[in-house]
């Protein structure tokens, strides 16, 4: 496999996993002699007096940009109103930024509805998928309820070069620490063009898609 994403019910924790495999690769690169690097962005919650108001985008550099704020304004996912604008202009030059890092992992937390109302987003997530040069994508994926499809998010989980993993309350400590020894090892290999990492290690961990 050449890019692996989590899925799993909402609050099982995907973005604490994905930031976790992050911080602890990015550590172990920096203690070692791996020439490889991080890049991408992550969704975080955004809170006021103790409720949820929104939700922000942050690049693992630190850079921060607004994705959705409660409202009644379009376009919408449940309860927020989604900044296309806001969102586009920190996630796709972080896409972009792939170019800079052949050898290396990739974030992007998540291919989901509100990612997904910017038109530009899902052919910059395909771009980086489909680059035999590029990094190994490391990404989120929704669940959805029964009788309801993304086409986005199935066509990346039918991608032959995409393992998707299930994220549960049970598993997801196991996983974090399996997922950053199998990274670190196709970091150590020379990661880019040809270089599939192991899956064999994470397969009990495989979504039933």
């Amino acid at each position: 496999m050449r890019h692996v994403f989590l899925t799993g019910q909402p609050g099982v924790g995907k973005t604490s996993a994905v930031r976790g495999v992050a911080s602890d690769v990015q550590a172990a690169i920096l203690a070692s002699s791996l020439n490889a690097s991080l890049g991408g962005f992550y969704t975080e919650e955004v809170r006021s007096a103790g409720e949820r108001s929104g939700f922000d985008i942050v690049t693992l550099s630190g850079e921060r940009a607004r994705l959705a704020v409660l409202g009644r304004d379009h376009p919408r996912v449940g309860k927020y109103t989604v900044d296309v604008a806001s969102f586009e202009s920190l996630a796709l030059p972080a896409l972009a930024s792939s170019k800079q890092t052949p050898c290396g992992i990739h974030v992007i937390d998540e291919v989901g509805k509100m990612e997904l109302f910017s038109k530009r987003f899902f052919p910059a997530v395909l771009s980086i998928l489909d680059d035999v040069h590029g990094p190994t994508v490391l990404g989120t994926l929704p669940i959805l309820k029964p009788g309801r499809k993304i086409s986005q998010v199935e066509q990346v989980s039918a991608r032959k070069d995409v393992l998707v993993l299930e994220l549960t309350r049970e598993n997801r400590d196991e996983v974090r620490r399996e997922l950053v020894q199998v990274l670190l090892e196709h970091l150590a290999r020379g990661g880019g063009e040809d270089c599939f990492f192991n899956a064999s290690k994470l397969l009990p961990f495989a979504a039933r898609l």
